[in-house]
């Protein structure tokens, strides 16, 4: 399934996409994707439905974020082998584990504010994984067994706040609307393979991303145990799991995002995103 919100800011409903990509209504059936709605047998009741049943939504309305009410949003660093080379870091022993406000979290299509003093705002595509039931403490083994589904994530930062204004990451990453989310939440058994995925960002039409899941140095699999033996992650937390290469900080010289900027990005099977990027 792809599931979805729509609707304008603060009264976006339920929805999933059918067999022609159309956004049909769900509002009659659930009130968000959020929380018990992610459970796998919510899940399961939700798949029963025809969508043909379903009441059509015609145009095109804006999207939400496709997920709600998201208690963590945790990000992994320099997961990308060739990622890493490019910045030249070396590939760290264990995962990079740092929190992204939640407050950053927009729609995949919504505009993304420059906030104020920035000279370094940065995209990246990213794999988000999000978590359908509580885990703690869980194997590798069983833990695509607590993954509801995948969406698109550009994990926008601001690097002269993340790495030249001292401390931790967090505050380079948290800006508001610096985490558009979406367009679908796809259920996790529509994607065969997590670990093999093409993936693609442009500025203003020209490629700087063109990477695959496939040099993630720190799988799913092993990311939501991993993460499972620190906290226990509940519905609707959301796991953005690093970047391949080709990032503004990486170019030489570098690229930042300056307004007026428009950034597409996509993953295979997880849809596309659209940002204009303005000045706060």
């Amino acid at each position: 399934m792809k599931l979805l919100h729509y609707g304008p800011l603060g009264q976006e409903k339920p929805g999933m996409l059918d067999k022609d990509g159309r956004i049909r209504d769900l509002s009659g059936k659930v009130a968000n994707f959020a929380g018990s709605t992610l459970l796998p047998e919510s899940l399961d009741a939700l798949r029963a439905i025809d969508p043909m049943t379903l009441p059509l939504i015609e145009g095109n309305p804006r999207l939400g974020a496709c997920v709600a009410g998201t208690g963590k949003f945790i990000c992994i660093g320099l997961n990308y082998s060739d990622h890493a080379a490019e910045t030249g870091a070396t590939v760290p022993p264990e995962p990079i584990i740092f929190m992204k406000a939640t407050s950053a979290i927009v729609g995949p299509n919504d505009p993304v504010e420059i906030p104020r003093g920035s000279l370094k705002t940065d995209w990246e595509v990213e794999l988000g994984v999000v978590i359908g039931k509580t885990a703690k403490y869980v194997s590798e083994a069983e833990a695509m067994d607590y993954v509801a589904g995948y969406c698109v994530i550009n994990d926008v930062s601001e690097r002269a706040f993340q790495a030249e204004r001292q401390g931790q990451w967090t505050k380079g990453k948290s800006c508001d609307t610096f985490g558009p989310t979406g367009p679908w939440l796809v259920t996790a058994d529509e994607i065969d393979d997590p670990q093999n995925l093409k993936m693609h960002l442009e500025v203003n039409g020209r490629k700087f991303q063109d990477g695959s899941t496939k040099t993630m140095i720190y799988g799913v699999r092993y990311l939501v145990s991993y993460l499972s033996q620190f906290m226990s992650l509940l519905p609707g937390d959301i796991i953005s799991t690093g970047t391949p290469p080709g990032v503004g900080l990486g170019q030489k010289p570098n690229i930042f995002l300056k307004a007026g900027d428009v950034v597409t990005l996509g993953i295979e099977g997880l849809g596309m995103q659209r940002q204009e990027f303005y000045q706060g």
